[in-house]
């Protein structure tokens, strides 16, 4: 898979998705655009209800993506904003930054020798325990765990970089360490390595950590990824009626 390739396969994921065009995310820089979600085929199945928002650029235009009542809320408050102010407004509470793998510069890494390593496939993940690593597996039967690459020290798991299959053509990385064995270089390995099999496999590994989660941001870059997205993901929408339940690309 060559770089064009894979972002060729997740600027269509988007697309879908948001319910915008792949010219419009490739569109002028800091440029606004606004557009309906709809649940079409094929998207990711986060959850949605009936108020939705989402807010995304890829470095080019920005999209909005909601419903109906949350559009006539956000867009004459976003009209003539500069993509800085605009992921910055008193309505969004949160970003989600998005990686994926730098093809052209991620290095080879060694294992951590102190601990033996095993890979599980799909009918084997059911089994492992949830407790002290929901990042990594999340047992969600629309996003279902399709591979783990587990870290034990003994008989003991102390460590696991997990991979749901979010659509037909990207699996999401998430990975838990236990706080004891921390600082060794072993999430960086788990995720670099899970990456690798993932692309392998002809499927495009992505990484997501919140904007205020450095130690997973610095995971992410020693694995061998780069900065591909950001998307606001919490909001607080006090002048739209009934319930605001959250945007669709939570981390795992």
């Amino acid at each position: 898979m060559t770089k064009h390739d894979m972002l060729r396969i997740v600027q269509a994921q988007l697309a879908l998705d948001l319910n915008c065009t792949v010219e419009q995310l490739n569109g002028e820089k800091d440029s606004l655009v606004f557009v309906q979600a709809r649940d079409n085929p094929g998207r990711r199945p986060f959850a949605r209800g009936e108020q939705h928002f989402d807010m995304l650029t890829m470095g080019h235009a920005i999209i909005v993506s909601a419903t109906p009542d949350i559009l006539a809320t956000v867009q004459p408050a976003l009209a003539g904003k500069s993509r800085d102010d605009a992921f910055t407004s008193d309505f969004v509470q949160g970003q989600l930054l998005f990686y994926l793998p730098d093809l052209d510069g991620c290095t080879a890494l060694s294992a951590p020798a102190e601990f033996t390593y095993e890979w599980l496939e799909q009918d084997e993940i059911a089994a492992l325990p949830l407790e002290n690593f929901r990042n990594a597996i999340g047992q969600n039967e629309l996003r279902p765990d399709v591979l783990v690459l587990l870290a034990k020290h003994g008989e003991e798991i102390i460590g696991m970089a997990g991979a749901s299959e979010d659509c037909a053509t990207m699996w999401q990385i998430g990975m838990d360490v236990l706080p004891a064995y921390r600082n060794r270089g072993l999430a960086a390995y788990l995720v670099h390595a899970l990456m690798l099999e993932i692309l392998r496999r002809e499927k495009v590994p992505y990484y997501c950590t919140s904007s205020m989660n450095i130690p997973s941001q610095r995971t992410a870059h020693r694995a061998g990824f780069a900065s591909a997205w950001v998307c606001a993901y919490r909001g607080n929408f006090t002048n739209c009626s009934g319930k605001f339940d959250g945007l669709t690309m939570p981390a795992k």
